[in-house]
């Protein structure tokens, strides 16, 4: 079995909240909880009563109710959490801000600047008071393209202190893809930057925003936030069109920060009542539109944030993420545990890779979140901030967007942090928050996510509907949770909700992953469902292919599918190599025995073939089945979901995959 890599001892478990949580719920509920098995199996039998005693330890703002924290517990889709309660999520947010800055930010160029928390409280009752100018109230849409700022998170909280309801992407994002997001909830408010920052390069984005603009007719109101200094000259080209529809684009500082409003107000609306909507990644079709209530968001991020990640007041919380990732949900949340978010806009790798760990380490950072593709790339370019940088202050670092494999864990131990709390954690877009994450009780075995999440009954079933104890099969969740959506926006009888999650198995959550629980308790993810192989009718998780090819010094990243040929699948692998290399026969060799060593001779590719580069989505995700359609000839649906739909073009008829 070896030994873990890492585990906290009795004085670091003694602090966490999690042992805090568990002698709490112990005296209340009148029995023991020894070990984290023990509570997680009380949080799934009874998962009313546990969320219930969720909403009294974090201390949510609101009322929770007289009658059941669940009702019609039975039914997936069609359980209810806490009916009778209200609730405000922005009250929750604003109620426990830290006594320093409640948000710190940098971008690319050199921007910094700290937002107080007094600052944040009075820039959200500002932006309030704009959109109530314009008739915003409860139900209504406000879209945002902007960049992971201030302004950002003051422009959520006050459109959810309204009831509004909320939708993000980054300004990175194609014309297309935003109006193909957008254009689905059809907006009131629209809240955009002036440009960004990313790679060195100052990007002018106001064609594109007048683009956007016309083409959603529900705008009545367009704010533009500056960033690289073109505000007003935005807002003034806007205003040529919007005048024609009695419409008006301002200024952030001319329509928000020139206002009096001081304090917010805050509308106290059911706990399903919509917070915000979130989009699937779309590059089979026009993205999905995912409805997230305002109370089950709240009460998942607080129990991942407060017990399985250890967020307490005065903690610096930083997620490289961006507004088109679901994982800044997440992060945004953290202000509800009295933490000062970190923000970061622009590339990790510029100038170099150590632009991060600079400001962890100025900051003072405790907890650092990025991807695992991340972590890869900075061991492939030899970083070692445990060399380079004061890290002391960070209790945790997690990892998330695709499996992290065993030697990003090793990596992280020996050339980043040794005394971290090292959680790779894996959920989605689909419930806003993590199935499986980490606990900071337990110990971290090199390749695994340590438990599944507080609350959710995870499971892993085989292709007749049967758990398995071991071996790999389809990750599921057998019992609601709070964080489930509320609905698909436009989908009035529920059957695309109920297509995209209980389909394959009767009132069962299906999740589209392909997973395998460890000896440990913990779980390995092997990617997509949808993106496993089948050579010979065998599945194959293509991240069991990824970990072996991706340890070779030549190979700078990779992306394996299934094509169909001769009756059959065969598996094709397509690499990025290091600068100036070429593919040659002696390198595919050695890449078919690695794999063949390190994972079985079925997962050994019969074709690889050099490429300069991957498609991959918004939230940096490589995309299988883009790959997969386009080398079998389908064309793709919708390119604008990629963030480098040019890529797709390097695997149109190609002549290896001919014979």
């Amino acid at each position: 079995m070896g030994n873990p890599l890492w585990q906290p001892d009795a004085a670091r478990k003694a602090e966490t909240q999690l042992v805090e949580f568990m002698a709490w719920a112990a005296e209340t509920v009148g029995k023991p909880f020894a070990s984290y098995d023990d509570l997680h199996r009380f949080s799934v039998d009874d998962p009313g009563r546990f969320w219930s005693m969720v909403w009294d330890f974090c201390g949510v703002v609101g009322h929770k109710g007289d009658g059941p924290a669940l009702i019609d517990e039975d039914k997936m889709p069609g359980a209810r959490f806490f009916p009778e309660a209200r609730l405000n999520y922005a009250e929750n947010l604003l109620a426990n801000l830290p006594d320093g800055p409640a948000i710190i930010f940098r971008a690319e160029d050199k921007v910094s600047r700290e937002m107080s928390s007094d600052e944040l409280v009075e820039v959200v009752a500002k932006f309030q008071g704009l959109i109530k100018e314009v008739g915003v109230g409860v139900g209504d849409r406000i879209a945002a393209m902007m960049p992971n700022m201030p302004e950002s998170i003051a422009a959520l909280a006050g459109s959810s202190a309204s009831g509004a309801v909320w939708s993000s992407c980054s300004p990175d994002f194609g014309f297309q893809g935003v109006l193909d997001r957008f254009g689905q909830v059809e907006p009131k408010v629209f809240v955009a930057c002036d440009g960004y920052f990313y790679n060195g390069k100052q990007i002018d984005i106001s064609d594109k925003l007048s683009e956007i603009v016309a083409s959603l007719p529900t705008l009545e109101l367009v704010v533009i936030v500056p960033l690289i200094g073109q505000a007003d000259e935005v807002v003034g080209k806007l205003n040529k069109e919007l005048v024609k529809r009695d419409a008006r684009a301002v200024s952030w500082h001319s329509g928000v920060v020139a206002r009096q409003e001081s304090k917010p107000a805050f509308e106290r609306l059911p706990f399903d009542h919509p917070l915000y909507i979130l989009f699937s990644s779309g590059t089979t079709g026009v993205p999905k539109c995912i409805v997230h209530a305002a109370g089950g968001a709240l009460l998942k991020h607080l129990s991942e944030h407060r017990l399985h990640t250890d967020v307490r007041p005065g903690d610096r919380v930083f997620y490289f993420t961006t507004l088109g990732w679901m994982m800044w949900n997440w992060l945004v949340s953290g202000l509800g545990c009295g933490a000062t978010l970190l923000l970061y806009d622009g590339s990790p790798f510029f100038p170099d890779g150590n632009v991060l760990w600079d400001y962890v380490q100025d900051e003072k950072c405790t907890h650092f979140g990025t991807s695992a593709k991340y972590i890869d790339a900075l061991s492939k370019g030899g970083f070692k901030p445990r060399e380079t940088h004061q890290l002391a202050h960070v209790r945790a670092l997690m990892s998330t967007g695709s499996p992290l494999v065993q030697e990003s864990f090793e990596y992280v131990y020996r050339d980043v942090m040794p005394n971290v709390h090292l959680a790779s954690i894996s959920g989605g877009t689909d419930i806003v928050g993590c199935f499986v994450l980490g606990n900071p009780i337990g110990p971290v075995w090199s390749g695994e996510i340590q438990v599944p999440a507080l609350g959710v009954a995870v499971a892993v079933f085989d292709d007749e509907g049967k758990a398995l104890a071991e071996g790999k099969g389809e990750l599921v969740c057998l019992k609601p949770f709070p964080s489930m959506p509320v609905k698909f926006w436009n989908d009035p009888d529920g059957e695309k909700y109920r297509q995209a999650y209980f389909a394959r198995f009767e009132n069962i959550w299906h999740h589209g992953d392909f997973a395998e629980w460890t000896e440990h308790g913990g779980m390995l993810i092997h990617g997509r469902s949808d993106a496993t192989l089948n050579p010979g009718g065998v599945r194959i998780g293509t991240a069991e292919i990824y970990r072996q090819v991706e340890q070779l010094p030549e190979v700078i990243e990779s992306i394996v599918i299934g094509q169909k040929w001769d009756g059959d699948v065969r598996v094709v692998l397509f690499v990025i190599l290091q600068e100036g290399l070429v593919l040659d026969d002696e390198l595919r060799g050695r890449i078919q025995a690695k794999v063949r060593t390190g994972a079985s001779p079925r997962h050994v590719p019969q074709r690889i073939v050099q490429v300069t580069d991957i498609p991959r989505t918004k939230s940096g995700k490589i995309t299988e089945l883009a790959v997969r359609d386009t080398v079998h000839g389908t064309e793709i649906k919708n390119k604008e979901a990629l963030a480098n739909p040019e890529a797709i073009g390097l695997f149109r008829n190609l002549p290896e995959l001919q014979t």
